[in-house]
C-alpha cells in the first residue's frame, strides 16, 4: 500500500494523542500473533505494520491499466524479477484494504499541511537490477520480508534521531521544559538509538553481492536480548505521557509542539507519537519473522532458529508488558485520593497490575474513573487539575474486592421503574451497554449500576471483570492448601493489554 508511482493525499490530521497511558494503543502487545494477524497467511509486512508504526511514508502501486490503452501507448516492459515483486506487493496492499479497521477515538482535526505523512520506500526488487539465477515467489517475497525489517530499522533510528535534535535540544535550549521535565518525558530514549544502529548494521552486513540475505535467524536471537533495555523505557511511559499533557497546559509548550507538528519534518506527527515509535516496533519483531518464516523452504538453516528467535522476542514482550502493567499500577494507585481511612482496602497496595480502567457512566448521569486492579474495583470520580501536580482521583464509595465481586449483564431496555438512570438519558427511548456489579462481605453490601458507552467497551469490562473474579477466588482456594501465597498471573492474551486496555466512555453513570 506504499510503494509505487502516487503519493497518498491526506487532507487531514489527528491532533490528539494516540497513545494513552492505560493503552498503550499501549503495548498493542499481544503473546497471540493470531491476535494481529488474524488467520490470513499472507500477512501484508510492509503496509499493516508500518502504517501502526507511525512515521513511514511509502507510495501505491496503480494497478496496471494498460490493456485499455492498448494500441495507443506502447506498453513498456519490466524486468521479470520487478513485475513478480510487484505483483506480490499488490495483492498483499488489496488483501489489507479489505479488512476493517479498529474503531478508533473520536479526535479533533485541523487543516493538515501540504507535506506527506509517509515517506518514500521502495522494495527489494526496486533495488535489484538482475540476478545471475531465477528466484522462487517465496524466496522474493522471504527477501522483500527481510528488506522491510532492514528499512524499518533505518527509519526508527532516524526518527529517533529527529526526536532528539528537533525536540528535546531545543525546548532546552529555549527554556519551555526544564532539564528534569524532558528527563521525564524522554526517558531513555538516547539509549536506544545504539541498539538499533547495531541491528542495522549487522542486517546490512547480511545481503550478499546479489543483495540477498541467506540467514537472518541467528542474527535476531543474538540481539534480541538488547531489547531488555525497552523495560526501563516502557515503564517510564505511563507518568512521561501524563506529565506531557499536563505540559501541554502551558501556551509555549503547546504553540512550540504545534509549530513543530505543522513542519515537514513531522510528518503531520505530534511528539508522543514519536516517543511511542519504540514500543510499537518492538512488537513488530515477533509478525516480522512469522513472515519471514512463512516463505523460508523447510531445508533452509533459518527454518530452526526463526521458531526459537520468536519464541524469545515473545518472552521479552511479555516481560515488558508485566513490568510496565506493574509500573503503571503504581502510578494510579498514587493518584487515588481516600475521603476515609476505610476506603485504604489492602486490596489496592496488593494489587500488582491493571486489568483495564477508564470513564463509566453511573445510574445519576455522573462520570466515574474506575479501575480493575488486581485484587480490587475501585471507582473514582477525576479531581480538578493542578497544572503542576499529579492526575489524582478522588475515590467514590467504598471499593469492591475482586474476591466478593458479582456482576450481572443489563440487558439493553426500557428505563427500570425504581428509576434507575433517572434524568441520565432524557430524550432516550432505552438504555443500553449496562451491567451491575455488586459486592458482599466485610462491609455492607454494594451495588453499582454502569453504563459503557458502546457494545463493545461494555464486553471488554465484563470479560476483564469475569477474569479477575475467577483469579481471585482461584487465589483464595489455592491460599488455603498452599503453604506460601502464589499469585495467579493474568491469563496470556490478557496479559498482554493489560496496560494497554483504557476502556473510555462518553457517557457517565452514577450508581444505584
Amino acid at each position: 500500500m506504499r510503494e509505487g508511482k502516487m503519493e497518498l493525499e491526506e487532507t487531514e490530521v489527528d491532533t490528539s494523542p494516540s497513545w494513552s497511558p492505560v493503552s498503550r494503543e499501549r503495548l498493542l502487545t499481544c503473546a497471540n500473533l493470531s491476535d494481529i494477524t488474524g488467520e490470513d497467511d499472507d500477512f501484508p509486512i510492509s503496509d499493516h505494520i508500518q502504517d501502526s508504526e507511525g512515521p513511514c511514508n511509502k507510495r501505491v502501486k496503480p494497478v496496471d491499466k494498460s490493456a485499455s490503452v492498448t494500441g495507443i501507448i506502447a506498453p513498456v516492459k519490466t524486468p521479470a524479477l520487478k513485475r513478480l515483486g510487484q505483483s506480490i506487493q499488490r495483492s498483499i496492499s488489496f488483501r489489507t484494504e479489505a479488512r476493517p479497521l479498529p474503531p478508533m477515538p473520536i479526535r479533533t482535526r485541523q487543516k493538515a499541511s501540504s507535506f506527506p505523512r509517509r515517506r518514500n520506500s521502495q522494495l527489494w526488487s526496486d533495488t535489484v537490477d538482475s540476478l545471475s539465477h531465477e528466484l522462487s515467489t517465496k524466496e522474493i517475497k522471504r527477501q522483500e520480508v527481510i528488506y522491510e525489517l532492514t528499512q524499518g530499522e533505518k527509519q526508527l533510528i532516524e526518527d529517533l534521531s529527529l526526536v532528539k535534535k528537533v525536540y528535546y535540544e531545543p525546548m532546552l535550549k529555549l527554556d519551555i521544559m526544564t532539564e528534569s521535565e524532558l528527563g521525564q518525558i524522554f526517558g531513555t530514549l538516547d539509549s536506544l538509538i545504539p541498539l538499533h544502529e547495531d541491528l542495522l548494521a549487522r542486517l546490512e552486513g547480511l545481503r550478499g553481492a546479489e543483495k540477498t540475505v541467506q540467514e537472518v535467524g541467528p542474527t535476531m536471537m543474538d540481539w534480541f536480548p538488547c531489547l531488555e533495555a525497552y523495560i526501563t523505557y516502557c515503564c517510564n511511559q505511563v507518568g512521561a505521557k501524563a506529565l506531557l499533557d499536563q505540559k501541554k497546559q502551558d501556551r509555549r509548550v503547546e504553540h512550540f509542539l504545534r509549530l513543530c507538528q505543522e513542519s515537514s519534518f513531522s510528518r503531520k506527527l505530534d511528539l508522543w507519537n514519536f516517543l511511542d515509535l519504540p514500543r510499537s516496533r518492538l512488537v513488530k519483531y515477533p509478525l516480522l519473522l512469522k513472515e519471514i518464516q512463512k516463505s523460508t523452504p523447510p531445508d533452509h538453516p533459518d527454518e530452526e532458529v526463526l521458531p526459537q528467535a520468536m519464541e524469545l522476542i515473545q518472552r521479552i514482550i511479555t516481560e515488558v508488558n508485566l513490568k510496565t502493567g506493574e509500573a503503571e499500577c503504581q502510578f494510579y494507585r498514587r493518584g487515588l485520593c481516600y475521603s476515609e481511612d476505610s476506603q485504604r482496602v489492602s486490596e489496592i497496595q496488593g494489587s500488582r497490575f491493571l486489568y483495564c480502567h477508564g470513564e463509566l457512566k453511573s445510574t445519576k448521569g455522573q462520570k466515574l474513573h474506575v479501575f480493575l486492579f488486581e485484587l480490587v474495583l475501585v471507582l473514582t470520580r477525576p479531581m480538578a487539575q493542578d497544572r503542576e501536580g499529579p492526575v489524582q482521583f478522588q475515590v467514590y464509595r467504598q471499593p469492591l474486592p475482586a474476591a466478593h465481586l458479582h456482576l450481572e449483564d443489563l440487558p439493553d431496555g426500557e428505563p427500570s421503574s425504581s428509576g434507575s438512570f433517572r434524568g441520565a438519558f432524557t430524550g432516550n427511548d432505552k438504555v443500553k451497554n449496562c451491567f451491575r456489579v455488586s459486592a458482599t462481605g466485610r462491609s455492607k453490601p454494594q451495588s453499582h449500576s454502569l453504563q459503557a458507552n458502546d457494545s463493545f467497551n461494555k464486553q471488554q469490562w465484563i470479560s476483564c471483570l469475569r477474569q479477575a473474579m475467577v483469579q481471585s477466588r482461584d487465589r483464595q482456594a489455592q491460599s488455603s492448601h498452599c503453604k506460601p501465597f502464589e499469585r495467579l498471573s493474568p491469563e496470556p492474551a490478557l496479559t498482554n493489554n493489560i496496560a494497554e486496555l483504557n476502556l473510555n466512555s462518553d457517557v457517565e453513570m452514577p450508581d444505584t
